[in-house]
C-alpha cells in the first residue's frame, strides 16, 4: 500500500468510518505457509500482535485514544458480531470480562514464543509497544502475567 493509502486507512479508523479492528488469525502449520506463494494457505497470525500494532500506529501517533482502542477492538466487534454479554461494566458478584495492558512495555515478536500453533507473522523480530498482561473472560483468568492459561 502507498503511504497515502495507509494514512487514509488510519484516519478512517480514527474518525469511525472503519468501525472495528479484527484479526483473521488464520494459523497454519509452517509446511502450509513455507512454499510457493500461489500454493500457500491464506492468512497469518494477528491476534497476539493486533493490540501492539494499534498502539504503535494509532495511539502513539495521536490518531486514537484509549477509549477509541477499546471501542474499535472490543465493543464494536462484539456489537457487529452480536456477541451478548461481552462486558462493558464491572459489577460486584458478576463474572468479569477484563483486559489489562501495559502500554509502556516493549516486546520483540519472536515466533517461537507465540502461543499460536503457527509461526507466520509479518512482525517477526520487530519491537512493538504495549502488551496484554492479564485477561479475564467470564470471570476466569485466560492470560496471567502475559502468558496464555491453557485449560
Amino acid at each position: 500500500r502507498t503511504a497515502a493509502d495507509i494514512d487514509a486507512l488510519r484516519r478512517a479508523l480514527a474518525d469511525g468510518t472503519i468501525d472495528a479492528v479484527a484479526t483473521d488469525h488464520a494459523p497454519h502449520p509452517s509446511e502450509d505457509k513455507e512454499c510457493e506463494w500461489a500454493a500457500a494457505a491464506f492468512g497469518m497470525l494477528g491476534l497476539e500482535t493486533a493490540l501492539s500494532v494499534v498502539i504503535e500506529s494509532m495511539v502513539r501517533t495521536g490518531l486514537l485514544d484509549w477509549a477509541g482502542v477499546a471501542d474499535r477492538m472490543s465493543t464494536r466487534p462484539a456489537q457487529i458480531g452480536r456477541v451478548a454479554n461481552q462486558g462493558g461494566t464491572l459489577v460486584p458478584g458478576q463474572p468479569a470480562n477484563v483486559t489489562v495492558i501495559d502500554p509502556d512495555v516493549t516486546w520483540t515478536v519472536s515466533p517461537s514464543e507465540l502461543a499460536s500453533r503457527s509461526r507466520n507473522t509479518p512482525y517477526r523480530e520487530r519491537v512493538l509497544p504495549g502488551r496484554v498482561v492479564h485477561t479475564v473472560y467470564a470471570g476466569r483468568p485466560t492470560v496471567v502475567d502475559a502468558t496464555l492459561e491453557r485449560s
